[in-house]
């Protein structure tokens, strides 16, 4: 891929990056127009003898790569971009746009980065050390690669600025909430790009009381009144609310105090527990963090695992329900929401007290609308697509033209 000349042209391009810890998603859209990516990929086990390259066309046929086993973010960049200069030799890239995870309470919207932007970023490494600092080193590595070319950085704590104060704090001393200790909610992308969706698709119902529910690898809820968050599973960090892949989700604090006090564990210990060893992997006896494979297992503990995922989706459910007064929608999105037909008929099992009961039919198609014709609140499978938010992102900042909502 090249870098941009003075005068746009219709091969000029748009780079959304989403740099987690061991992997760089990377997705390409045309800069002035256009919803539909026209390339898209992942680096996957950064660092690691294993680590791998996936590209797809905007259709979704595989394409060739480039061969190489990445030791970092810029090295895995510089193999993605080789791989796209095959895909793509005319494009020529005009904005670099990246997902990080943490904005604080000063970043309630996307910005160009410069120097102080990236003091900011930096800044808060303490509040999200699993997410922020990989986010980061994108941001470098992209800098580097494409020096002169604007990034764009979108904040996945953005969305959830519009939060009342009650849903906002800790029953702490005021002055933690000053300094920053507050809830922040997380995945904002995903639910602004949902949010947009069924403004398109469904204006009534995005006039109304929302619940969105983002299953992955990482998991959460949010409640939307109105195209605004309201409240959000998710707190202080990403650890919060629902159990995830490999996360612990809402846990007394009183547990952490018990495993430094009384088991001796460090602060280095009792996070790799809770980021990294707990939620399905730690409820199915370390078996998998992927709901694929503890689905097709036979093992009590995977069984267990789904179970209590299942009951936190239903008890977070009813929570967000009270935050609005009542519900009018439910949406999944994320990995398992969209792929999962046994956890959303899971989930709506004990939802008919809501006024929602989904069609089981029009769940095993995964339609769009999965509600029964009797239910009086709807159930809809939207896939989400943080990607396309980036993108919208940075051409309304950067006024390139075309669709920015």
């Amino acid at each position: 891929m090249n870098r941009p000349t003075n005068r746009p042209t219709g091969h000029d391009v748009i780079l959304a990056l989403n740099a987690g810890s061991s992997s760089l998603k990377f997705v390409v859209f045309a800069a002035q127009d256009g919803d539909s990516a026209l390339a898209e990929g992942l680096v996957d086990r950064i660092g690691s003898d294993a680590a791998s390259i996936r590209l797809r066309d905007g259709a979704g046929a595989d394409l060739p790569v480039a061969e190489g086993r990445p030791a970092d973010h810029a090295a895995a960049l510089q193999l993605a971009l080789d791989s796209l200069s095959a895909a793509l030799p005319d494009a020529r890239v005009v904005a670099v746009g990246h997902r990080v995870v943490h904005g604080g309470t000063t970043f309630r919207g996307p910005v160009i980065v410069d120097e102080p932007v990236m003091a900011q970023i930096e800044a808060l490494r303490p509040f999200a050390p699993l997410h922020q600092p990989h986010n980061i080193a994108g941001i470098r590595a992209a800098m580097a690669a494409f020096p002169g070319v604007p990034q764009i950085a979108c904040f996945d704590t953005a969305f959830h600025r519009t939060h009342p104060w009650v849903n906002d704090t800790f029953a702490l001393p005021s002055s933690f909430y000053d300094e920053g200790v507050r809830r922040y909610g997380f995945h904002g992308l995903s639910y602004d790009y949902i949010t947009s969706e069924l403004h398109r698709i469904a204006p009534l119902i995005a006039a109304g009381r929302v619940v969105i529910a983002h299953l992955g690898n990482g998991a959460s809820m949010c409640a939307v009144q109105n195209g605004r968050s309201v409240a959000s599973t998710m707190g202080f960090t990403a650890l919060d609310g629902l159990p995830m892949g490999t996360r612990s989700g809402q846990l007394d604090p009183g547990v952490v105090l018990y495993l430094m006090d009384q088991r001796g564990m460090t602060t280095a210990e009792v996070r790799r527990l809770l980021y990294e060893k707990s939620g399905l992997l730690g409820l199915s006896g370390g078996l998998s963090n992927d709901m694929r494979t503890l689905e097709s297992a036979a093992t009590p503990e995977a069984q267990q695992a789904i179970d209590y995922f299942v009951f936190r989706i239903q008890r977070e459910l009813g929570a967000m329900a009270a935050a609005m007064g009542g519900i009018d929608a439910l949406v999944f999105c994320g990995g398992i929401g969209e792929n999962s037909r046994l956890i959303r008929a899971r989930v709506c099992e004990r939802t008919e007290w809501m006024g929602l009961e989904i069609d089981h039919g029009r769940n095993d198609r995964n339609e769009t609308i999965i509600s029964s014709d009797v239910s009086r609140g709807h159930v809809m499978v939207i896939p989400t697509n943080e990607g396309l938010v980036i993108a919208r992102a940075a051409r309304d900042l950067l006024n390139l033209g075309g669709s920015t909502t």
